[in-house]
């Protein structure tokens, strides 16, 4: 079947290394997520697969096979309807705005299938505040026993000797600060796992390369920045403990995106990145993480209104 949904075009350098974009993105999702990558990966690809034009048959073999994984037995934490069904979502809301947009940037289509996956659930929600309340335990109660889990595995690894203290209450604190942000934490997997979805389709189903652009390219509608604006001042307000969760929710979320396009700032501007610096920034990220996260934070807040990249062009041709 001959494709009629067009990618959007890739340079050269657009397709270049773009299976290392994926599995980035990837890795993030791993870091992120609190729900199956299989799951938050699959059940997307599986509805790319099957409502968008296809090429390359296999993909339909392949589809099926992450159909049947996604579907398992059911575990003990009664969230299994719950991923599933916020993973259909996500990815309905992402073929759709695909169907709408074809040629628009992964990263719009991206970020909208996730605000429409939350709108959705929200409004869900505001009908059914009990769901919410039951949804919003579990959760925490799966990332508690994992991490109970882990602190017995660490107990064993060190010959039954007690984790030290300190450490034992860091992991407990992040524990508890995972399971009060996890809505944010939901959406940015969410992201991450439609970049990974999204690379295979065009990879399998099409046979095709020039789904992921370059991270110096990544950008978003300026607009977004009221989101993070607004999670600030509840959090400055102190407005109650609702207004409080939700804008710590919006300034991680949005200020994991400002610290992305601060990133693909410095990436352009300096025209990539070389092995070396992969090894000072990784450096940089084990012993000075929280300043370069929040100079790449101020950065790409900054290209909100300063546009660096286009200007550094221009200078750039100005200068030819």
């Amino acid at each position: 079947m001959e494709a009629s949904t067009p990618t959007p075009p890739a340079t050269q350098d657009g397709t270049r290394g773009e299976w290392k974009r994926a599995l980035a993105l990837f890795l993030l999702l791993l870091a992120f997520s609190s729900i199956s990558p299989m799951v938050l990966v699959g059940m997307p690809f599986v509805l790319l697969v099957l409502l968008l034009p296809i090429r390359k048959f296999g993909a339909l073999g392949l589809a099926a096979l992450i159909l049947v994984l996604s579907l398992g037995a059911q575990d003990s934490t009664g969230l299994w309807y719950a991923e599933r069904g916020w993973a259909l979502l996500v990815g309905g809301w992402f073929v759709a705005l695909t169907l709408r947009w074809p040629a628009s940037r992964f990263s719009t289509r991206g970020l909208g299938a996730a605000a429409g996956a939350l709108l959705t659930t929200g409004a869900w929600f505001a009908v059914r505040p009990m769901a919410w309340s039951v949804l919003d335990w579990r959760v925490g109660e799966r990332i508690r026993h994992g991490v109970t889990a882990a602190m017995e595995t660490m107990q064993l690894v060190r010959g039954g000797d007690p984790v030290p203290t300190p450490l034992a209450e860091a992991v407990y604190s992040t524990a508890e600060s995972q399971a009060l942000l996890f809505p944010a934490l939901i959406a940015l997997s969410s992201v991450a796992a439609l970049g990974v979805a999204w690379w295979m389709y065009v990879r399998v189903a099409l046979g095709r390369k020039g789904a992921l652009g370059p991270l110096k390219d990544f950008r978003f509608n300026d607009h977004l920045v009221w989101l993070f604006v607004g999670g600030l001042l509840a959090l400055l307000l102190g407005a109650g403990e609702l207004w409080t969760r939700a804008g710590s929710n919006a300034v991680l979320f949005m200020g994991t995106l400002y610290a992305l396009r601060g990133a693909a700032v410095v990436l352009f501007v300096n025209g990539g990145i070389s092995a070396l610096g992969v090894v000072l920034v990784t450096l940089g990220m084990l012993f000075l993480a929280p300043a370069l996260l929040v100079g790449a934070l101020v950065i790409g807040l900054g290209d909100t209104w300063l546009d660096i990249r286009t200007r550094a062009a221009r200078s750039a041709e100005a200068g030819r």
